[in-house]
C-alpha cells in the first residue's frame, strides 16, 4: 500500500507512521507525503522509545490526545491496561481487589468513556457500557490512544474521552518478531495462596515479499489474591433529628435514636443523624485464571489494497471465598450511643444491649465463581481507490458471556449464627470500624446453627454486530474530506434466578455439625488500619472487640444441612443448598439497541505568514433505538420472620409480569479542531463539539425487580427506563504545549463541558405491590401498648394472644420461629425504588490539565509529571436527607450533583541506560463523590483519597540478545480503601489487599 502519515513534525515523524498503520483508519494529510530522504527514520524501545512514540502522536495529531505505547514487541508498560491509563492526564481508575479494572476520564465515570478494540465497539457483560481492562492482557496491545477531543469521523459515546486499544499488526511491523514471557506472581493479599505462573508468547512474520502477514499471540496467567474488609455492609439509615422512638408520639420511625439520658451529646432536632444496620468482618480468597488468545492474518495483492481478518479470545475464570462475622442492630430502646456534633451528627460509638440475651451473632461463608468469555471475529479492508481516493470497510460479530462456573453457583451465601449474644457496639472514630459483641469471644462451635442461605445463579450476554465504511477523497490543493457510515446492533440478555431460604431465626438445633467443621480464626490482627478504643462510650455494652471467627468448612456444613433441612427451597440438586438454572421462572431481561450514524468531516493544512496550522469541522449524525422485553416476579404477601427480616412470598403460580418497552432519539453533532504552530515547537489547540453518553444498558432493561427480602424499615428494589435519552455535552477544549527537546515536552490545557439530561437514579417510596406489613401493623401497635418495646417481645406477645385463633399467625415446625403474615388493613410494605430519569437540570464541568515530560540529555533519568483540577460546581448537600412528601412534610429538594469528579495526579520517575531500565510510579486520586443512592435511600457514598506507589525495574543481558529479566511490584506500600457516608465515621466500606510483586524474563527477536 502506498505510504500514509499524519502531517509531518520536525522530528521523528516516521514514529506517526508506525502509530497510524496500526489504527482501523489512518489520518492523511491534505498532501500525499511521499518517502522523504530528509526524515529522521528511528528504531527506538524501551521506555523512552514508547514515551517518544507517545508524544509524537500527541504532537502531530489533529485534536488534544494522548497514547501509551508498548516499549517493545510483548512489553507494554504495565502488565494491567488500566494501570498504564491511570499514567495519562485527567485518567483515573476503579480498582477490583487490588487490579486496575475500569477507568474514568475528566471526571466522567466508566459509562461515559468508549473504549473500542481496533476502532471497533466491543461487548460487556456487567450491564454498564465500561470494558472491564482486566479481562485483556498486555503483552498483545501495541498503542492505547486517548481522543480527549471529539472529531465528526470518531464513533460517539465518549463524552470523557475516545479510548482505542490497539493490537499487533504483522504488516505494520514486517520481519518476524516473536517474543516470550514468563513471569512468577506473588500477591501479597492471600492467606492462603501462593506464586503463581504467568505465561505470555507473540509471533508476528511476513512472507511473500510483504504481501502476507500472520501475527499469533497468547497468554496465560494466575492469580491468587485475596483481601480484607470491615464494613456497614447494608448501608446506614438517616433521619431529621426530631425522629425518636416513642411509639406514642408521632415521630417515630424504626431505626430511630431514643430521647433519653442513654444518649451522650443525641443530635438535635435541627440536626440529622444517621444508624448503622450492621457491622461486618468479611475475608474473601480469590483464585482468577485468565486465557487470551488472537490471531491476525493480513494479505497485501497489491500496493493499494489491505484485507485483515482477526480473531479475539478472552476468558477469564473468578473463583472466590468467603468468610464472614457480623452483628446486626435491631435498634431496640435500650440504646446507648454517643454522638458527633451536627448538624450532621454520626455515632462515634453506637451500641444495643439485650438485657433477655439470645440475639445472634452471625457467620456467613460463600463459595462461587464465574467464567467470562467473549470472542471477536472482525474483517477490514484497506483500498486506494485512487491517487486521492481511499476507503475502508470494517466488520466484526463479537460476543461476550458473563456465566456461572461453580455448582454452588455465581453467588452464594450460607449463614450460620450462635444466639448467645447479650450487646453488640461499634467504635467509628478509627479508619476500621471495631464490633464489640457481648459474648462473642466465647462462641463454640457448638453453639453454631444454620440460618438462611441464598444460591443465585446470572447469567449475562451481550452481542455486537457493526459494520463500518469509511473514506477519505484528497483534494489537489483544497484539503481533503472524510465521510463514513456505520451501523451497529446491540443485543443484552441477562437472566437470573436464585434460590433462597429464609430461615434466618436458625433452624434445627445447637450440635446438629461437627465441631471440627468450624475451625477459629482471628479478626483484629488483620487489620492495619486505626481502631478507636471505645474511650468515648460511657455504655453498658461490652467493649470487647470481636475477635473469634469460625472460618467453617463451606462444603461440609452445606451437603450436612441439605440432609438435615433441605426441604424448604429447592434447586437443581433436589433441596434450598444448590442454585437452579430454572431461568425462566425468575428474572428474563432482553434489550435490543440499534444505531445507524453518518458523517462528513472536512480537513485543511495551510500556513499564516510562518505559522503552519491546520483545521477539521464537520458533523455526524446519529440515530439509536432501543427496545426491551422483560420478564419478572411480582409478590403479594410479606411474612415477618424474624426480628429484622420479612419474606416476600406469591402465593399464586401466575405471579411473572411481561413487558415491552421502546425508546429512540437522534442527533447531529457538530466538532471543529484547530490546530497551529505558533513558533517552532509550540503548539496551540482550540476544538469544539458536541457529543452523547448513551445510559448504560442495566438503566434501559424494562420491568421491576425487588428483593426478596425487606427488614422492618422496607423493601428494596429498582427498575429500568428504555426511553431514557443520552447526556448531552456541548464541549469547549484550549491546549498549549512546547516540545522543547526530543523526548520532552510541557503542555497545559483548559477544558469545559456544559452537560444536559442527567441521569437521575434517586430513591423514591413506593408501595408497589400493596402488601400489607406484618411489622407495623395492629397487632404490633397492640403489642406496643401493652409495653412490648422490643420485635422479639412484639412477635412473642401476638403469638401468645393471637396464635390459636389467627391462621397467618404460626410456629414455623422446621424451625421452631414465630411466622406473622400481613392482614388487610395494615399498612403496605414501603419499598425503595431507584428508576432513572433524565433531568432538565444542567451542569458545568470545568478543569485544567498540567503535563511535563522531561529526559535529563543522555544520562538515562527521566521524568513525567501531571495533574488534573476538575470542578464540578454544585456539592452535594450531606444534610438533605433526600425524603419524599408526607402528610407531615414537604419532599426534600432534588439534588442534581455529579458523581466520580475529582482531582488526579502522577510522578513518574524513570532510569534507562547501559541495559538497565527502572520506572517509579506514583499516582493519586483525591476523594469523590462515588453516588448519591443505596437500598437504605438517598444516602451518599464517597471515596477517599487514594495514593499507590509501583515500579518496574529491568536488565537485558548482554549475554543473550534480546534477553531482558525484570522485577516488578505493585502498591508496594500497601494502601487500602476506605468508602463512607454523610461523615467520615460513617465508614461504609474498608478494604485492605496488599502488595504484589512479579519475577521475570522475556526473550525478543
Amino acid at each position: 500500500m502506498k505510504s500514509r502519515t499524519f502531517k509531518k513534525t520536525r522530528i521523528a515523524t516516521s514514529l506517526s507512521v508506525v502509530l497510524s498503520a496500526s489504527a482501523m483508519m489512518p489520518a492523511f494529510a491534505a498532501d500525499e507525503v511521499a518517502a522523504d530522504e530528509n526524515i529522521e527514520v528511528l528504531k527506538v524501545t524501551g521506555i523512552r522509545g514508547s514515551l517518544i512514540k507517545s508524544m509524537d502522536l500527541k504532537r502531530s495529531s489533529n485534536g488534544i490526545v494522548d497514547a501509551i505505547n508498548a516499549e517493545d514487541i510483548g512489553k507494554f508498560p504495565d502488565s494491567n491496561l488500566a494501570e498504564s491509563l491511570q499514567r495519562i492526564t485527567g485518567v483515573s481508575i476503579d480498582r477490583q481487589n487490588g487490579e486496575g479494572s475500569r477507568v474514568s476520564v475528566r471526571g466522567f465515570g466508566p459509562d461515559q468513556n468508549l473504549v473500542m478494540l481496533n476502532g471497533r465497539q466491543m461487548p460487556v457483560t456487567t450491564g454498564s457500557r465500561s470494558f472491564d481492562f482486566a479481562n485483556i492482557a498486555s503483552e498483545a496491545i501495541s498503542a492505547v490512544e486517548v481522543e480527549k477531543t471529539s472529531q465528526a469521523k470518531n464513533s460517539t459515546g465518549g463524552i470523557g474521552a475516545t479510548i482505542n486499544v490497539l493490537t499487533h499488526r504483522p504488516l505494520s511491523s514486517p520481519g518476524l518478531k516473536a517474543s516470550f514471557g514468563v513471569k512468577a506472581v506473588d500477591d501479597q493479599s492471600t492467606d492462603e495462596g501462593s506464586v503463581t505462573p504467568e505465561l505470555s508468547g507473540l509471533y508476528s512474520n511476513t512472507f511473500a515479499d510483504g504481501k502476507f502477514g500472520i501475527s499469533i499471540s497468547a497468554s496465560y496467567q494466575e492469580r491468587e489474591s485475596g483481601n480484607q474488609q470491615a464494613q456497614v455492609g447494608t448501608g446506614w439509615r438517616s433521619f431529621p433529628g426530631i425522629v425518636d422512638q416513642d411509639w406514642g408520639g408521632d415521630n417515630a420511625e424504626w431505626g430511630g435514636v431514643p430521647k433519653d439520658d442513654n444518649q451522650i451529646n443525641r443530635p438535635g432536632e435541627g440536626d440529622i443523624y444517621s444508624v448503622p444496620q450492621t457491622t461486618v468482618y468479611r475475608f474473601e480468597e480469590q483464585q482468577r485464571t485468565r486465557t487470551n488468545g488472537q490471531l491476525v492474518l493480513q494479505y497485501e495483492p497489491i500496493d493499494s489494497l489491505r484485507a485483515t481478518l482477526d480473531y479475539t479470545y478472552m476468558q477469564n475464570d473468578v473463583d472466590t471465598q468467603s468468610h464472614d462475622v457480623s452483628a446486626w442492630f435491631n435498634f431496640v430502646p435500650t440504646q446507648e450511643s454517643t454522638w458527633s456534633d451536627g448538624p450532621v451528627s454520626s455515632p462515634l460509638v453506637y451500641s444495643e444491649t439485650y438485657p433477655g440475651g439470645g440475639a445472634d451473632l452471625s457467620m456467613a461463608a460463600g463459595d462461587y465463581g464465574t467464567r467470562d468469555e467473549s470472542g471477536s471475529l472482525g474483517f477490514n479492508l484497506e483500498w486506494d481507490a485512487t491517487d486521492n481516493l481511499f476507503l475502508s470497510l470494517d466488520y466484526h460479530t463479537s460476543e461476550a458471556e458473563r456465566s456461572p462456573n461453580s455448582p454452588n453457583g455465581s453467588s452464594s451465601n450460607l449463614s450460620t449464627a450462635a444466639f448467645i449474644r447479650t450487646s453488640a457496639a461499634t467504635d467509628f472514630t478509627g479508619d476500621v470500624p471495631v464490633l464489640a459483641v457481648g459474648g462473642g469471644n466465647a462462641v463454640r462451635p457448638e453453639d453454631m446453627r444454620v440460618t438462611g442461605s441464598v444460591f443465585g445463579n446470572s447469567r449475562n450476554k451481550s452481542e455486537i454486530e457493526q459494520l463500518q465504511i469509511n473514506g477519505t477523497y484528497v483534494f489537489e490543493e483544497a484539503g481533503s474530506i472524510d465521510f463514513g457510515i456505520a451501523a451497529t446492533d446491540v443485543n443484552n440478555h441477562s437472566q437470573s434466578v436464585n434460590v433462597q431460604r429464609n430461615d434466618w431465626g436458625g433452624v434445627g438445633a445447637e450440635g446438629d455439625f461437627d465441631p471440627s467443621w468450624f475451625p477459629a480464626g482471628s479478626v483484629q490482627d488483620k487489620f492495619d488500619g486505626s481502631q478507636g478504643d471505645f474511650s468515648d462510650y460511657e455504655g453498658s455494652a461490652s467493649i470487647d472487640p470481636q475477635d473469634v471467627i469460625f472460618l467453617w468448612d463451606f462444603e461440609a456444613v452445606r451437603a450436612r444441612a441439605a440432609e438435615l433441612y433441605g426441604l424448604t427451597g429447592i434447586g437443581d440438586c433436589g433441596n434450598g443448598f444448590c442454585p437452579s438454572t430454572d431461568y425462566a421462572s425468575d428474572t428474563d431481561r432482553f434489550t435490543q439497541e440499534e444505531s445507524q450514524s453518518a458523517y462528513l468531516q472536512y480537513n485543511y493544512e495551510g500556513d499564516i505568514g510562518d505559522m503552519p496550522f491546520d483545521v477539521h469541522f464537520g458533523v455526524r449524525y446519529e440515530k439509536t433505538d432501543v427496545e426491551s422485553k422483560s420478564a419478572v416476579s411480582s409478590y403479594d404477601q410479606a411474612t415477618w420472620i424474624a426480628e429484622t427480616e420479612i419474606a416476600l412470598e406469591s402465593t399464586t403460580s401466575d405471579n411473572r409480569v411481561f413487558g415491552t418497552q421502546t425508546g429512540s432519539y437522534d442527533y447531529f453533532l457538530p466538532s471543529f479542531n484547530f490546530n497551529i504552530e505558533v513558533v517552532e515547537d509550540i503548539y496551540l489547540r482550540a476544538a469544539y463539539s458536541e457529543t452523547i453518553g448513551r445510559p448504560d444498558y442495566t438503566s434501559i432493561q424494562g420491568g421491576t425487580t425487588v428483593g426478596t427480602l425487606a427488614n422492618r424499615g422496607g423493601g428494596s428494589g429498582s427498575s429500568g427506563n428504555p426511553s431514557l435519552l443520552p447526556l448531552e455535552s456541548t464541549n469547549y477544549d484550549f491546549s498549549g504545549e512546547w516540545y522543547y527537546a526530543e523526548g520532552s515536552y510541557v503542555s497545559i490545557g483548559y477544558f469545559r463541558k456544559d452537560v444536559t439530561n442527567f441521569i437521575d437514579s434517586n430513591p423514591v417510596d413506593s408501595s408497589i405491590y400493596n402488601i400489607p406489613d406484618p411489622s407495623n401493623g395492629a397487632y404490633v401497635q397492640e403489642a406496643i401498648a401493652a409495653g412490648e418495646t422490643t420485635a422479639i417481645g412484639q412477635r412473642q406477645w401476638i403469638y401468645d394472644n393471637y396464635g390459636a385463633t389467627d391462621p397467618n399467625v404460626t410456629l414455623n415446625p422446621d424451625n421452631g420461629n414465630i411466622e406473622i403474615t400481613g392482614n388487610p388493613g395494615d399498612p403496605d410494605l414501603n419499598f425503595i425504588l431507584t428508576t432513572p430519569s433524565n433531568s432538565s437540570d444542567s451542569s458545568v464541568i470545568d478543569g485544567w490539565e498540567f503535563a511535563v515530560q522531561h529526559f535529563f540529555g543522555e544520562s538515562g533519568f527521566g521524568l513525567q509529571a501531571n495533574y488534573t483540577l476538575v470542578d464540578a460546581g454544585d456539592t452535594y448537600d450531606n444534610t438533605n436527607l433526600g425524603r419524599p412528601e408526607s402528610v407531615t412534610r414537604a419532599a426534600d429538594a432534588a439534588q442534581n450533583v455529579l458523581t466520580n469528579i475529582s482531582d488526579t495526579a502522577n510522578i513518574v520517575a524513570i532510569y534507562e541506560n547501559y541495559g538497565f531500565s527502572a520506572r517509579l510510579a506514583w499516582n493519586w486520586r483525591d476523594e469523590f463523590l462515588n453516588s448519591t443512592g443505596n437500598d437504605t435511600g438517598a444516602n451518599p457514598t464517597y471515596t477517599e483519597e487514594y495514593s499507590q506507589v509501583d515500579f518496574n525495574i529491568g536488565y537485558d543481558i548482554a549475554a543473550v540478545e534480546g534477553l531482558t529479566v525484570f522485577f516488578e511490584g505493585l502498591n508496594i506500600t500497601e494502601e487500602n480503601t476506605r468508602t463512607h457516608g454523610r461523615s467520615y465515621s460513617e465508614v461504609l466500606n474498608y478494604t485492605q489487599t496488599g502488595a504484589r510483586y512479579s519475577l521475570g524474563a522475556r526473550y525478543t527477536f
